[in-house]
C-alpha cells in the first residue's frame, strides 16, 4: 500500500481514536456530577438501567480503541492491508467499512462459516 493510503487510513484511525476518548470522557463527567436521587423505585431502575446500558457501550468502545491502536502499530510496521491469515492484500473497499479489520473478505466469510457450523 502506498504512502498516501496509508496516511489516509492513519488518519482515519487516530480521528475515530479521539472521537471515542472524548464520548468516554463525557459518560464519566456526567456519572459523576448527575447525583439525582429518585424517591420513585421505578425512576432509579430506569436510571441504573440507563447506566448500566451506556457502561456496555463504552466497554466495547475500549475494545474498539485497543484493536484501533493494534491497526496504528500494523501501520508503524508495514503489515496494515494484509489479511494475517492468507497473506493476500485486503481490499481497500474493506479497509475504508472496517479500518481494523485483520482479514480478507474470503477469510472473514470461511470465519464465520466455521463458527456458525463447527
Amino acid at each position: 500500500m502506498d504512502k498516501e493510503k496509508l496516511e489516509y487510513f492513519r488518519s482515519i484511525l487516530n480521528d475515530e481514536v479521539r472521537t471515542l476518548q472524548e464520548e468516554a470522557g463525557k459518560t464519566v463527567s456526567e456519572m459523576t456530577v448527575d447525583s439525582t436521587s429518585f424517591p420513585d423505585p421505578t425512576d432509579r431502575a430506569t436510571q441504573e438501567s440507563d447506566r448500566s446500558f451506556e457502561l456496555r457501550i463504552r466497554d466495547r468502545e475500549r475494545k474498539l480503541i485497543n484493536k484501533i491502536r493494534e491497526a496504528l502499530e500494523r501501520i508503524e510496521d508495514g503489515s496494515f492491508g494484509t489479511c494475517e491469515v492468507c497473506g493476500e492484500d485486503i481490499s481497500e473497499a474493506r479497509l475504508k467499512a472496517r479500518p481494523v479489520t485483520t482479514l480478507c473478505i474470503d477469510c472473514k466469510m470461511e470465519q464465520e462459516r466455521k463458527e456458525k457450523h463447527p
